[in-house]
């Protein structure tokens, strides 16, 4: 039997966030015609992750992943306990974040906006408490200073770590005529406005509900899954 795959975000209250998370999953499904795909959410919406992994079958397995761009509270405890209430049955992927495709998004979303050289870059994630939450987001900010030829520096929404407001104002100092934000948050809602609100000349959208983050669940789940790429 197939492993069921549980696509599990966070939840936000913003209809446009919704919708966006909605897309990748459909993506996903389409992607895999053959597996059963379920939405769970840690927060906010329903149905709670906990309940899709109670509601499967017997003897059905499954795979949670993570919705989320960095390692944190919610995949530590939340999606942990989750899975490991299934007793083996039930495994949970890393985050989709660092990741090379990630990292190709956002450097096509700084193209799309002139970037050049001249200019400086905040990658501006959410932000946590976790420590490990920034050793993932410093991880992709490597990924991208590969890809860009502008400066790249990084700024949070919350969390430890510097401020984005603060990460833009560091770089007008250091004499950038330019300032571009690069919005590493999936959807639209909390952190995606506070992300808009940090003063940055330009700021790219949320990464969803681009094909490349459904690709990077796909390719999660597979690697956990073990099962053949359909499209390969």
């Amino acid at each position: 039997m197939t492993a069921a795959l549980i696509a599990c975000s966070h939840g936000t209250n913003s209809p446009a966030g919704r919708a966006a998370i909605a897309a990748v999953v459909d993506r996903v499904r389409h992607l895999l015609p053959g597996v059963s795909v379920a939405e769970a959410f840690v927060d906010v919406q329903q149905p709670e992750v906990d309940r899709v992994v109670e509601e499967l079958a017997p003897d059905a397995t499954g795979v949670i992943v993570p919705l989320l761009l960095s390692t944190g509270f919610h995949t530590n405890v939340d999606i942990a306990r989750a899975a490991g209430s299934a007793r083996g049955r039930v495994v949970a992927t890393p985050p989709l974040g660092p990741s090379p495709l990630l990292a190709d998004l956002l450097a096509t979303r700084l193209a799309e906006a002139g970037v050049t050289g001249e200019d400086a870059v905040v990658l501006a994630a959410a932000g946590s408490s976790d420590p490990a939450a920034a050793v993932d987001v410093a991880a992709m900010a490597e990924l991208l200073r590969a890809r860009v030829a502008a400066p790249v520096t990084i700024g949070f929404a919350a969390g430890a770590g510097t401020r984005i407001g603060d990460a833009v104002e560091r770089a007008r100092a250091d004499g950038a005529p330019r300032v571009v934000v690069a919005s590493y948050v999936l959807a639209p809602g909390h952190f995606a406005d506070v992300i808009a609100r940090g003063g940055a000349d330009v700021v790219t959208a949320p990464l969803a509900p681009h094909d490349a983050v459904a690709a990077v669940v796909v390719e999660r789940y597979l690697a956990a899954a073990r099962v053949p790429d359909p499209a390969a």
